[in-house]
């Protein structure tokens, strides 16, 4: 059995791997750049270690990609312990952004490695998810679905329930025209958290690009627009068009010029329509921020 723990296979999750001296910066320093890695060091005859070392793997195995284990085996790969100064073993070392930050000695009882690894994954994801969906929020912004995406997707492969991962994957799913897997990730956002704005915001994007698709093509309603100012119907179309293929500063344009001419238009059809955009844009957009101020220089003249 202590001839087998070493030469186990690596479990199908990914979780959990041995290493090697050979392969440490990789396995460990160059991954703890993405998320934290918890090294175990251990040997065969260790009897503390083949307590502990079950103990790590179910922690991290609970803990669903917040965290990874990686065990060295110190008897065939010495260098790396005797370079952190490792003197008894087990010695378990947290590494994050390709440091040590945190560690243990000894085997703790399950509760205490789990509280190691809950302080560990709480301290560090919290920043890094946030500098991550920053980062996701960013390229969306920019007009680059794909890379958003795949950001959303690594987080969301890391915490399954970030409802601002899911909300900005369906943004992706609808700046990329694929409205029925934006429908579909939209419906994994639990029902206690559809009201959250980054929800909303996904959501509102999805309504408008539904509708852009019961609109004329734009080509045609710009020929309505300048043939008669005054159809307001063929503006508001047209905005709607335009907003879907990304030229929001002119949708915005013309919802206004409707505000500006008929306030009670449709029902107040303009201004309901503006507040939409306003909130699938989200209200720190540059945009949004000018349109609702051009929109209270006319309802409070």
């Amino acid at each position: 059995m202590l001839q087998n723990m070493g030469a186990a296979a690596p479990p199908a999750d990914g979780l959990i791997k041995e290493t090697t001296t050979q392969t440490f910066a990789k396995d460990v320093i160059e991954e703890s750049r993405r998320q934290p890695i918890l090294v175990d060091f251990w040997a065969p005859w260790c009897g503390p270690c083949r307590q502990l070392t079950p103990i790590l793997e179910k922690v991290v195995r609970a803990a669903k990609g917040k965290v990874k284990l990686v065990k060295m085996n110190i008897d065939e790969h010495p260098a790396v312990a005797s370079q952190m100064g490792i003197q008894s073993i087990p010695a378990v070392f947290a590494f994050a952004n390709g440091q040590p930050v945190d560690g243990f000695l000894g085997a703790l009882p399950e509760n205490q490695v789990a509280a190691f690894i809950e302080r560990l994954t709480k301290d560090r994801l919290s920043g890094d998810e946030k500098d991550r969906l920053k980062l996701a929020d960013a390229a969306l912004v920019e007009g680059d679905p794909a890379g958003a995406a795949e950001i959303y997707a690594q987080i969301l492969a890391e915490d399954g329930a970030n409802v601002h991962a899911l909300a900005g994957l369906a943004r992706c799913y609808v700046e990329t025209g694929a409205i029925e897997q934006a429908k579909q990730t939209l419906a994994m956002v639990p029902d206690g958290k559809r009201n959250e704005p980054s929800v909303a915001a996904a959501r509102a994007a999805l309504e408008l690009a539904e509708q852009a698709t019961s609109v004329g093509p734009i080509g045609e309603l710009e020929h309505k627009v300048l043939a008669n100012p005054a159809d307001h119907q063929a503006r508001f179309d047209l905005a709607i068009a335009l907003n879907a293929k990304g030229r929001r500063q002119e949708a915005l344009d013309h919802l206004v010029e409707i505000v500006r001419s008929n306030r009670k238009w449709n029902d107040d059809g303009a201004r309901k329509q503006l507040v939409q955009l306003f909130e699938a844009w989200g209200p720190t957009d540059p945009l949004t921020v000018d349109g609702r101020k051009r929109l209270s220089s006319i309802l409070f003249a």
